[in-house]
């Protein structure tokens, strides 16, 4: 873990670089420490249909949920969060700026005991140790 799911107004991804985005949100991931390599997976939905505010629809958003196996302490998580957050702002940063874009994020824990799991993705990553 983390799992990063990202879901967007419909044509966000004309004016921001979702890919880019995701590379970004993978590698602080990975840069705060906390998260295995293997767990971090990083997910786009771009919705079909969006009615922001007054309906204008020049609004946009963009809401990033982080679901997080549960297990570390509040500190660890709040910093992790926040580094997260702040990628995405820097990642946003002309959206913000220059039209009606709101940008969010909730980081959540998901209960070990039911949520079993399963992977073979370790088995094809370099050594996480060195």
């Amino acid at each position: 873990m983390p799992h990063v799911h990202i879901d967007h107004s419909p044509g966000l991804g004309d004016r921001l670089d979702i890919p880019g985005l995701c590379r970004a949100l993978r590698d602080t991931a990975i840069a705060t420490g906390v998260f295995p390599l293997a767990g971090i997976r990083v997910r786009v939905l771009e919705c079909d249909y969006a009615l922001i505010a007054d309906g204008n629809p020049q609004h946009s958003y963009l809401d990033i949920s982080v679901r997080l196996r549960g297990g570390r302490d509040m500190e660890t998580r709040r910093a992790a969060v926040e580094r997260l957050f702040d990628t995405a702002k820097q990642e946003c940063q002309s959206l913000l700026e220059e039209s009606s874009f709101a940008l969010s994020m909730e980081m959540r824990n998901i209960d070990p005991e039911l949520s079993p799991k399963t992977s073979s993705i370790r088995r094809y990553l370099p050594d996480e140790d060195g």
